[in-house]
């Protein structure tokens, strides 16, 4: 067994602040080494700005973000999945979620592919990724002491097909970093969860933001890891704060084992042209 986190908090819009509450978070983690800590969505920029966020997006390996992270995995022995940071994709940004071992040595990076461009009854209104993120176009499923990882981030989860074709290359853990509004996470967050989870017969490990940010952006919070059979084996609730569980890689393949879906599926799933 080992041992996965999940990190919540409300990120504001300086770097240098949420880092330095990222930094304490991490002292409440269990000792259990090796641990990967999942991070939220934008947990080092929330709050700047879509056109902000260009501005502040650094070069791919090279940057404050990049090496804080790097750093703070090296020094607590952790491997970090840092949500998404802002990376230079030309006029528009990359939302890259980065996994770091912890030897701070970046091992996988996934570019969120779906962007949320909506409308949602909240303070903000009107949400419009797209006009200054540029969409990811490739999966990723990574190898790692804690089992096969697949990457994606917060929108994705309303993708069913996305985390079929995780599954498909192999995945036995997804990993979400999310800041689901308050709005859609009330009506949304749970059920989607337990049924990616359900559905592929994967752990589902989501940190999301939570709380009022300083730009007035609600988010809803209640960061959770789900199991295979859809338990809900850790969950935050709206505070900050860590959750962790130990996972079992042995039960996730009986469950498959007992119930094949995979290879009871007729149906393939392929990512379309952007």
């Amino acid at each position: 067994m080992t041992q996965i986190s999940v990190v919540q908090w409300t990120s504001g819009n300086v770097p240098e602040e949420n880092l330095q509450q990222l930094q304490q978070l991490l002292q409440l983690l269990p000792k259990q080494r090796p641990q990967l800590v999942v991070l939220p969505e934008v947990f080092a920029t929330f709050g700047a700005g879509e056109a902000n966020q260009v501005e502040r997006a650094e070069k791919p390996g090279a940057g404050f973000i990049q090496q804080s992270v790097a750093d703070m995995a090296r020094e607590h022995d952790l491997w970090i999945l840092a949500g998404t940071i802002p990376l230079q994709a030309g006029e528009r940004y990359a939302a890259a979620s980065m996994l770091y071992d912890n030897q701070g040595v970046e091992q996988a990076r996934y570019d969120k592919i779906h962007l949320f461009d909506a409308q949602v009854e909240d303070g903000t209104g009107s949400y419009q990724e797209s006009k200054f993120t540029k969409p990811g176009e490739q999966l990723k499923v990574v190898d790692t002491p804690f089992g096969k990882i697949g990457m994606a981030v917060c929108y994705d989860l309303r993708f069913p097909e996305l985390f079929r074709a995780l599954r498909q290359q192999g995945a036995e853990l997804i990993v979400l970093p999310s800041a689901f509004t308050k709005v859609t996470g009330s009506a949304h967050w749970k059920p989607l969860l337990q049924a990616r989870a359900i559905e592929n017969q994967c752990y589902l490990i989501a940190p999301n933001q939570g709380g009022t940010h300083p730009d007035g952006r609600e988010t809803w919070g209640h960061s959770m890891i789900v199991d295979p059979w859809g338990k809900i084996r850790t969950e935050i609730g709206s505070d900050l704060g860590v959750g962790s569980a130990r996972i079992d890689l042995e039960s996730l393949r009986n469950v498959r084992q007992r119930m094949p879906v995979e290879s009871h599926n007729r149906f393939k799933v392929n990512l379309k042209d952007a």
